[in-house]
């Protein structure tokens, strides 16, 4: 087996623990749903005040901080305006159906609150670093307020983890996918010019950081949202029966519908919730990094400025692409692709999608991934092929979690095989070989596929190339700043230059890895963070709730943050 295949499953073996496992989605909705009862739903009551504190109306010149509030808040979006709004849209869909987008919408209401209360805490207990800029994070609360070092040490260490494995490796990996199907552009180059941009950028810090996010970020959106709707328009007699397929698979799963198998309830709402956490962070504990840098002498006034980030990140641009993909209809089509090891799998007997019998044995088997729960089973054995199409029997292709058709296979210099090929529990033994085909897409593809069917035609998909690569690079950008100031809590300013000098040279790398693999150490790092940054911000329940009626006394005596 592929190393990178070991790698993968030793990823989703962890992950099944984390991420995946039934606890976190209750964990991050619940602590969600506390805070917002807790706090009297300050994601609406405080929405108007946010939107005027970001405009600047109560700031103060003198207030002690490195950014203003709009260059915090578009730093921090920066941040979570990434590949989770494009692909990661497309990668929820594709596993968990139209729900999934339901779940992410409740994540992102709930999280305006949970962000709300990070930032806030973060904030407040910030302190300046010897070279005079601002420092803070969960990590500062943990060990100025609770008192637990070795929990600080956790989430600063998953921070630094995290910052590579979500905010930098999936970023270039979609940017170069991306550029190589528009544009043909070799994966490494694009890497390779990206990370030199990279360096450059980060290396002048949070002020240089800020001022290239708050061109960049309304820049992006503004031209993602605008192609987002020609494809809406487009197709707005869909617009309607995707809302319907959207609230009608809530609490029963998707049925299987074209090449999609069905997902269940449970897959639904773990991967909606996940995803919906991967696109905006409520909960993660990365942005109140960014917001303690913020100018302001109100912890609470910044907090309430973040809470427009789920908002904006979730409830607006990833809705625009869930509707894109689910009004264009591409969700369900097969696409002729190459498919990636990690994707395929090869079961034994022949099934087909238009049986209905056999589109729920194979449901069953995606949903569960147990043999000992699934009548279908790994493949092992030899299959026989002719000019680079199977001519022996008794198997079937899953690619993406749907039958694959019309499959070819390739050698290493590309010419189709004549020969036999080995195939080992479900996956070929010879990592060289190429395999195509129609199947099912998900993720970046998924999305550039969607793009296309509306006024643009094919142009369309230049949209999604575009705004994925000022997505993604912003995201790089502002997740290096995350990065560094956790090493500088744990070792100091020295160890800033030799952390950003691993970034950008694994920024490089991840442009030429498998990308499954990729989102599979995403799902990891992000819960990593989490789980501690939620506990911690539940023991403050009760510093969070004063320092909020404190804003508010001092508001209306001062009229400024």
């Amino acid at each position: 087996m592929e190393i990178l295949d070991q790698i993968n499953n030793a990823l989703l073996f962890i992950d099944g623990f984390l991420g995946s496992a039934a606890y976190f989605p209750l964990l991050l909705l619940g602590v969600g749903i506390f805070f917002t009862l807790y706090l009297g739903f300050p994601q609406i009551r405080y929405f108007g005040q946010a939107t005027r504190i970001v405009r600047g109306k109560y700031t103060k010149k003198d207030a002690p901080g490195d950014t203003s509030h709009f260059a915090a808040l578009s730093t921090a979006l920066s941040g979570t305006v990434g590949t989770g709004n494009i692909g990661g849209v497309a990668l929820a869909i594709f596993l968990g159906g139209p729900a999934a987008l339901f779940w992410m919408w409740a994540t992102a209401f709930l999280g305006m609150t949970t962000k709300f209360v990070e930032v806030t805490l973060s904030h407040k207990y910030r302190e300046k670093t010897a070279d005079g800029t601002m420092a803070g994070g969960p990590m500062y609360f943990m060990e100025k307020k609770l008192n637990m070092k070795w929990l600080a040490v956790i989430f600063a260490l998953a921070t630094i983890v995290s910052s590579i494995g979500s905010g930098n490796m999936p970023q270039i990996n979609n940017i170069a996918e991306a550029m190589n199907d528009s544009f043909q552009i070799p994966n490494w180059i694009t890497g390779a010019v990206l990370a030199v941009l990279l360096g450059l950028v980060i290396i002048g810090g949070i002020k240089r950081i800020a001022k290239v996010a708050e061109k960049v970020v309304p820049f992006m959106a503004v031209i993602y949202v605008i192609g987002a709707l020609l494809v809406i328009i487009y197709n707005a007699e869909n617009i309607i029966p995707s809302f319907k397929s959207i609230f009608t698979s809530i609490f029963s799963g998707s049925a299987a519908v074209g090449g999609f198998l069905g997902a269940s309830f449970a897959y639904a709402f773990n991967r909606g919730v996940n995803r919906g956490l991967f696109s905006n962070e409520a909960g993660q504990g990365s942005a109140p990094i960014a917001h303690a840098a913020a100018k302001g002498n109100e912890p609470a006034s910044e907090g309430m400025v973040s809470l427009l980030e789920p908002f904006i990140d979730t409830i607006i641009i990833c809705t625009l692409t869930g509707l894109v993909i689910l009004s264009s209809g591409v969700w369900t089509e097969k696409h002729h692709n190459q498919f990636d090891r990690s994707d395929m799998e090869f079961v034994m007997g022949n099934y087909s999608d238009q049986n209905l019998e056999d589109v729920n044995k194979l449901f069953v088997h995606l949903d569960t991934k147990s043999d000992q729960d699934s009548e279908v089973k790994a493949f092992t054995g030899t299959i026989s092929v002719q000019e680079g199409r199977a001519i022996s029997d008794g198997f079937t292709l899953i690619n993406a979690r749907s039958v694959a058709e019309d499959v070819m296979y390739y050698d290493k210099d590309n010419n189709p095989i004549t020969g036999e090929i080995l195939v080992t529990e479900g996956s070929l033994d010879e990592v060289s070989i190429k395999v195509e085909g129609k199947s099912l897409i998900h993720s970046v593809k998924l999305t550039q596929e969607a793009f296309t069917r509306g006024f643009l035609g094919e142009s369309g998909k230049y949209i999604v190339s575009l705004g994925l690569l000022l997505f993604a690079f912003t995201t790089a950008i502002a997740w290096s700043y995350y990065g560094d100031r956790a090493a500088t809590y744990l070792w100091g300013p020295g160890a800033v230059l030799p952390y950003r000098i691993v970034y950008v040279g694994l920024f490089f790398l991840a442009s030429i890895i498998d990308a499954t693999v990729v989102w599979t150490l995403a799902y990891v790092t992000v819960a990593l963070m989490t789980i501690p940054n939620l506990f911690g911000i539940l023991m403050l329940h009760k510093d969070m709730k004063q320092t909020v009626n404190d804003y508010w006394k001092h508001f209306k005596d001062n009229q400024a943050d």
